[in-house]
C-alpha cells in the first residue's frame, strides 16, 4: 500500500501531532491524534500534570498511584519535574518493570497480582501522613478528567468542525469519561467509540447491556494486551454512560489486530505499543463491516 507519511498538522499547543492517515480507510478520512508523543510516551501525561497542580496546591508531599504502565511513567515524569515524591505500585512482570519510573525518580512497588490488587495498595501506602490517593477515581478525580479532557481542546481548535467519530482506548473507562465532558463543553456532538481486549474488559463484554464486573480469573493478559486488561474497570458504569449519551459505541480488539494495527501505524511516522493501537485496530475491524464517512480521529495512548 502507497502512504503519505506527511504530517499535515505538526505539533501543536498541546504537545501531540495530528496526522493525515491518507488512504487508511476508503471514503473516511482518518486522523491519528498520536498522544504517545508527550515525554513519558504517555497520553495521561496532561492529567498527571494536573493531579500533580493540585497536591502541591494543597501542601501534599507524595503522590501514590497504582498503574499498568501509562499513569505511572506519565505521574513519575510529572512528580519528577518539579521534585515532588511519587509511589508507583506495579503489578510485577507488567510494563518494563518499573524501570522508566525509577529512572524518572518515583519509588516503584511491585506487587504479586493484578491491577485492581494494586490499586488497593496504593490505596493503603496513600493513608500515610502527607500523602495523596492520586489514581483516577481518587479525591482528585476533576484533575484527572480536566487533564484528559485536554485533547479535546486540542481537536477542537485543530479542526475547523467536529468530526464524525473519536475512537479512544477503554481501560478504566477515564478519557472517555473526560473527553465526553470536554466535548459538552465546547458544544461539540461527537459519536465516541470505545475499544478495549477483547473478552478482558468489562467495557467491552458488558456492552450494549449494564456494566458487569468480570470473574478475576476470567481475563488473560499478554505481551499485547497488557495494559488494557481489567476485570473492574474503575469508571465502567459512568463511561459505557459517556458512550450511550455520545452515541458510539464499545469495540473489541484481538492481539492479532493490536499488531496489525502497530504495524499500519509505523507506515505513518507513529510508534505506539500494540495496546497503544488498540483505537485504530477497533476502527480497522468496525470498517470491515460498516462503510465510514467523514472525518475520523483517532487516539494512540502508549509507547
Amino acid at each position: 500500500m502507497s502512504v503519505d507519511t506527511h504530517i499535515e498538522h505538526p505539533i501543536d499547543a498541546y504537545g501531540t501531532p495530528l496526522i493525515d492517515a491518507q488512504n487508511l480507510v476508503p471514503g473516511a478520512r482518518i486522523l491519528i491524534k498520536d498522544e504517545t508523543r508527550y515525554a513519558s510516551g504517555s497520553h495521561k501525561e496532561p492529567a498527571a500534570r494536573q493531579v500533580v497542580a493540585q497536591a502541591i496546591a494543597e501542601g501534599r508531599r507524595r503522590i501514590v498511584i497504582a498503574t499498568c504502565g501509562n499513569y505511572g511513567r506519565a505521574m513519575a515524569m510529572a512528580c519528577g519535574a518539579v521534585g515532588m515524591p511519587c509511589t508507583v505500585v506495579l503489578p510485577t512482570g507488567w510494563s518494563d518493570g518499573g524501570a522508566f519510573m525509577r529512572s524518572a525518580g518515583a519509588d516503584v512497588h511491585l506487587i504479586d497480582g493484578s491491577y485492581e490488587d494494586a490499586v488497593d495498595e496504593s490505596r493503603r501506602l496513600a493513608t500515610f501522613d502527607g500523602a495523596i490517593d492520586g489514581n483516577v477515581d481518587g479525591p482528585y478525580v476533576e484533575a484527572v478528567f480536566t487533564g484528559h479532557g485536554t485533547v479535546a481542546h486540542a481537536l477542537h481548535a485543530e479542526l475547523d468542525e467536529p468530526p464524525a467519530a473519536l475512537w479512544i482506548p477503554v481501560g478504566n473507562g477515564t478519557t472517555v469519561i473526560a473527553v465526553h465532558k470536554a466535548l459538552g463543553q465546547l458544544g461539540w456532538d461527537v459519536p465516541l467509540h470505545g475499544v478495549g481486549s477483547a473478552g478482558n474488559n468489562p467495557l467491552v463484554t458488558s456492552w450494549p447491556g449494564p456494566y458487569r464486573m468480570l470473574d478475576p480469573d476470567g481475563v488473560t493478559t499478554t505481551d499485547h494486551n497488557q495494559p488494557l486488561v481489567n476485570w473492574h474497570a474503575l469508571q465502567g458504569p459512568e463511561a459505557l454512560d459517556a458512550i450511550r449519551a455520545s452515541g458510539g459505541a464499545v469495540h473489541a480488539a484481538t492481539d492479532d489486530e493490536l499488531l496489525t494495527a502497530r504495524h499500519l501505524l509505523a507506515e505513518y511516522g507513529a510508534q505506539p505499543t500494540a495496546a497503544g493501537s488498540v483505537a485504530l485496530a477497533g476502527l480497522l475491524a468496525h470498517a470491515r463491516s460498516t462503510a465510514l464517512a467523514g472525518t475520523h480521529v483517532v487516539l494512540l495512548s502508549g509507547r
